[in-house]
């Protein structure tokens, strides 16, 4: 096949000299790049996103791989989405990353493309975006920390974060042991090293074929991630040579076999938005419907927190993704091909399970259902999800009255109010927190408990919203709802003392309120202004699709884009 980068490289004119003249200029020589697969390392390195800030000695180590191959490999900087310092939230901004990183490919002389990533974002952004170049490209991950540890305490990272906060409210945690506890929480290179939204999407990426075998589970820390960056460049250069693009990998199977993965290891419920929108990018239809089948086919089989027990340095010690996929083989579309050049089934098959604590055998799993569940009802018609593997199994079926927020900043000014009318049973909805209200759809679902339930013993409510919540995060919280409450979906009519009712095994969530009320409360609704008049965050606004649909800009679904012209590449 006729390489991409020829069309750049090749030519014995003006451009042709002008294209391989400014590569001259960083001491490579004509033979380097001309006649070779150029490679092209998207790198989302940056010091201001801490579960990427490893990702420059990974890039080398690709190289390395790309020049044994026969390869020249160029690296290049992408934007880099921090989950914990980047305000208002990512997820703003995903799609304006994978917009950047689809340009990037089609515009540059890239045979094939190695992204490395690795907190969540970066991740989800990487795939959609090279998915809607559609030119040749592997991903490379950059592993999970180490497992947070304070003496002989499990603190489990980000996800402890959340559990001491709530301690921290009512005094129990001095200032004094929370600083100590911060230098515990995050003690290595690496994305949250539990099963949150970042292990979740490696682990997606793996079960789509887009990466080697093994990639997600690797603790960031461990020399075999290093090998594996390494082998992933050889890996580019044969995909190169051999034209297989996103699209021949990401087909329907694909995506089925990943929402199979992601129901068995218990995933974030963020990944059913980022696999929406990734499958719309690629012209593949995919909705709610096929997660809540296939999770009701798929056993929960590993034990990992914020569901389970363990954390992602011992799934990869169990055996990580591959022992996974071989015990989900009989369920899964086995000839699913890879970016290795071998079918799912292949590269996975008699991948044993080294540890039956963290990783349970089929026939013994946690739960015989996946860890996440889409809701339907008269409160979500467009639907909505909860992890029920990490709510508490007492509130799957709840009746409640609601205590309503109207957005974050009246759920933080009151939700420690003393004389806040709200008991155990009660039901915390706050609006404001979709795509468009957020706006970004902010990581907003898991609602704090009030401070005097806290004190009472209460951990655990039914929470509703609109907005996501962290895939390290945990509790009866239900999430997504769509529409959402900004563009005057049914999320934004409830009222304080309305009974909600949730039922998780029914698929089902309920505002119990009259449809002559519910009409009278529509019309009486007015819609919010905007919170964006110029930029990007109004183009985001203007063109956002809902959380059913992936949250992603609409003229940006329906299928790849056109490649760059072959016969007309960019000159000077």
């Amino acid at each position: 096949m006729t390489l991409r980068s020829r069309l750049w490289f090749e030519p014995r004119d003006l451009n042709g000299m002008l294209h391989r003249g400014w590569l001259r200029a960083q001491g490579h020589t004509t033979s380097d790049f001309d006649g070779r697969p150029v490679i092209g390392i998207a790198n989302s390195w940056s010091e201001a996103t801490p579960c990427n800030a490893h990702l420059r000695r990974v890039a080398e180590h690709v190289k390395r791989g790309v020049w044994q191959a026969g390869g020249f490999p160029l690296e290049f900087p992408t934007m880099s989405l921090s989950e914990n310092l980047m305000k208002p939230t990512t997820m703003l901004f995903r799609n304006l990353m994978a917009m950047e990183v689809e340009e990037s490919i089609r515009g540059m002389p890239f045979d094939a493309v190695v992204l490395l990533s690795g907190c969540d974002k970066t991740t989800a952004a990487m795939l959609m975006g090279a998915a809607s170049a559609d030119v040749p490209a592997i991903m490379v991950t950059g592993g999970p920390m180490l497992r947070g540890i304070r003496g002989t305490r499990d603190l489990a990272g980000a996800t402890a974060v959340w559990e001491i906060s709530a301690e921290q409210r009512i005094g129990t945690v001095d200032a004094a042991e929370m600083l100590d506890l911060e230098s515990c929480i995050a003690r290595s290179d690496g994305h949250c090293g539990v099963m949150g939204t970042a292990s979740t999407l490696a682990a997606i990426a793996e079960a789509l074929g887009l990466t080697l075998p093994g990639n997600a589970a690797i603790p960031a820390p461990d020399s075999r991630r290093l090998v594996l960056a390494e082998s992933s460049g050889r890996t580019a250069v044969a995909l190169a040579l051999s034209g297989v693009r996103p699209s021949h990998i990401l087909t329907r199977e694909a995506f089925e076999n990943a929402i199979a993965v992601d129901m068995a290891i218990g995933g974030s419920t963020n990944a059913i938005i980022h696999m929406l929108a990734l499958a719309r990018r690629i012209g593949i239809p995919l909705d709610l419907a096929d997660f809540d089948r296939i999770s009701t086919t798929t056993p929960l089989i590993a034990n990992l927190r914020p569901s389970g027990e363990y954390q992602m340095e011992d799934f990869y010690y169990a055996g990580g993704i591959p022992a996974v996929i071989a015990q989900l083989l009989p369920n899964l579309h086995g000839s699913a091909m890879t970016v290795n050049g071998q079918s799912i089934d292949e590269n996975n098959r008699g991948a044993a399970i080294l540890d039956a604590r963290v990783i349970r055998d089929i026939q013994n799993p946690l739960a015989q259902e996946g860890g996440t569940v889409i809701l339907g009802g008269n409160l979500c018609p467009g639907g909505a999800v909860i992890k029920r593997s990490a709510a508490s199994p007492g509130l799957l079926h709840h009746r409640g009255r609601a205590v309503v927020f109207r957005d974050k900043h009246d759920l933080m000014a009151r939700i420690d109010d003393p004389e806040l009318e709200v008991d155990a049973d009660s039901v915390l909805v706050q609006q404001m927190g979709g795509p468009i209200g957020g706006p970004g759809m902010p990581e907003w679902g898991m609602l704090p408990i009030p401070e005097k339930l806290i004190r009472a013993g209460v951990r655990d409510m039914v929470r509703i919203s609109d907005a996501r919540m962290s895939g390290t995060s945990f509790g009866t919280c239900v999430l997504h709802v769509s529409p959402e409450s900004a563009i005057g979906g049914p999320l934004a009519l409830v009222q304080d003392g309305d009974e909600i009712e949730l039922d998780v095994n029914g698929r089902s969530l309920e505002l119990c309120v009259s449809d002559a009320e519910l009409t009278a409360r529509r019309t009486a609704w007015i819609a919010p202004p905007p919170a964006f008049t110029r930029g990007y965050g109004r183009l985001y606004l203007d063109r956002v699709m809902q959380a059913n649909e992936g949250a992603d800009l609409d003229f940006l679904a329906g299928g790849p884009g056109r490649d760059l012209d072959p016969y007309r590449p960019t000159s000077h």
